[in-house]
């Protein structure tokens, strides 16, 4: 099974392309707002409004053997100690080798744009080069 956190998630189409050559069932969990799929493989999950429901339905359901697709650092370190495989939107896989890194990454982040609330964004654009790389990523987990 693959575990989608779509609500801002740019890979959609990639991640729904993915599980149907491998016959494999995929939930895009959102609180609402996405088209529903014709295609048989897809089970569209709808939470209820607030902040993480969406984290706490994925980290509740997936186990070993699942693929989590999703940027959020805290879902994919509680998705990892379950036993599922992570992939970034970007492609970077996240395992019980890197997450507490990615965490504490995140953490000092979270504290620098804090100590300076003049400091915006700075992030790169999503690219067609990115996509390309969570492919090949999700391929790769796929296969384990």
């Amino acid at each position: 099974m693959i575990y989608v956190d779509a609500d801002a998630c740019p890979v959609k189409a990639e991640a729904e392309a993915v599980a149907t050559r491998h016959g494999v069932e995929i939930a895009f969990v959102s609180n609402g707002g996405l088209r529903p799929s014709h295609n048989p493989l897809v089970r569209m999950v709808y939470v209820a409004e607030g902040p993480d429901e969406a984290d706490k339905w994925i980290a509740e359901q997936c186990g070993a053997g699942d693929v989590v697709v999703t940027n959020d650092i805290p879902l994919a370190a509680r998705c990892v100690e379950a036993g599922a495989r992570v992939v970034k939107p970007n492609g970077e896989r996240l395992t019980a080798a890197n997450v507490g890194n990615a965490l504490a990454t995140r953490d000092l982040m979270t504290d620098l744009r804090a100590a300076d609330p003049f400091r915006q964004g700075g992030g790169k654009g999503f690219t067609k080069a990115d996509r390309a790389r969570f492919r090949d990523a999700l391929e790769r987990a796929m296969r384990g």
